[in-house]
């Protein structure tokens, strides 16, 4: 393998995607417990010894930068909940050459932290809500905070973060009759609203056959509000297919892993919050990006590991409907 050199854009895969995304997991704990990601039967959390440092993150964005990388994404958990969040957030938008920092949360911490965030430079927002009902918010999440994040969404509007995305995901029994509600809020609001399609993430979500809902099915649910004209993305705004109703304020997006692959145009690396680096979030392939450091690892032992990760990445992933395909991992350690 060729050695990895600053100043070039070398995150190109074998099957010539180039790689300029890079989702970080700031930490596996989180403030909700949702029964698709982290359920209340689990309680293991990593010590704060596995997670990598700021320091250490900060060199490794540093690096990728310089390799490519334009977009970053910061996930959990909760990323919230991670001390000294906006501190960070200021020294990674130092970094020269990173166009976009974008960040999703689950929107608890958002009335606190709105301010704030808006200050360090974040103004691109993902916020995972999976229902209207607090009662139902409660169910899903075993929290009764859906108060708490509706207002925090409020207050991220008013402030002028946009575009705010908020991710549903969608769930056959258990919140497929909400499935209007979000349809009409993007008619009245300025909000992207996401509808994703429920994964077989790991041996630890509440993951059945039953649950899953196509995303086909939803748009056709969606269409008896009226006809949905097709909106062209940008360049750097992910694997949603996004629509929009007539005189709509906001718009509509499906992101369908499992009915429409979209790993073609896959541009993005992970780096989860144990340290390991993913080309892919639904195979179970990674490098101890960790190892390598903490073990006195060179600025280009890192770069390499980087390219390797990338050269790996696999040409899509093998996840179906019927069973868990090859991803066994959390997800509150991957990242969201």
């Amino acid at each position: 393998m060729k050695p990895a050199e600053p100043g070039n854009n070398n995150l190109v895969d074998m099957f010539d995607r180039s790689i300029s995304y890079l989702r970080l997991s700031l930490t596996d704990q989180c403030n909700l417990r949702c029964l698709y990601c982290t359920p209340k039967t689990i309680n293991d959390k990593l010590d704060n010894v596995e997670l990598l440092s700021y320091e250490e993150i900060l060199r490794v964005v540093r690096l990728a930068v310089e390799m490519g990388i334009k977009k970053i994404r910061l996930t959990g958990g909760e990323p919230l909940v991670r001390r000294d969040i906006t501190t960070f957030i200021r020294w990674l938008a130092g970094i020269d050459g990173l166009e976009d920092i974008r960040l999703t949360t689950n929107g608890v911490l958002l009335p606190d932290y709105a301010e704030e965030l808006y200050r360090a430079g974040i103004r691109k927002l993902n916020i995972s809500l999976d229902t209207l009902r607090p009662e139902r918010f409660r169910e899903i999440t075993g929290g009764d905070l859906f108060d708490r994040v509706w207002r925090g969404i409020g207050i991220a509007r008013e402030m002028g973060f946009a575009p705010i995305k908020i991710n549903v995901v969608a769930m056959n029994g258990i919140n497929d009759d909400e499935f209007l509600d979000f349809a009409r809020l993007s008619q009245t609001e300025p909000y992207q609203i996401r509808f994703i399609e429920f994964m077989p993430m790991g041996k630890d979500s509440a993951w059945d056959k039953g649950k899953y809902i196509s995303a086909d099915t939803i748009k056709k649910r969606l269409e008896t509000l009226g006809p949905l004209a097709s909106v062209a993305s940008g360049g750097m705004e992910g694997p949603a297919r996004m629509y929009q109703y007539a005189g709509a304020k906001g718009k509509i997006g499906f992101i369908s892993p499992i009915s429409h692959h979209f790993c073609d145009k896959c541009n993005r690396l992970r780096l989860t919050s144990e340290g390991k680096l993913r080309s892919c979030l639904l195979t179970d392939r990674e490098t101890d990006l960790k190892g390598i450091i903490r073990n006195n690892g060179s600025d280009t032992d890192i770069r390499n590991a980087l390219l390797a990760t990338i050269l790996n990445k696999p040409k899509g992933h093998l996840l179906n409907t019927e069973k868990s395909g090859t991803c066994h991992g959390r997800m509150s350690r991957i990242g969201g």
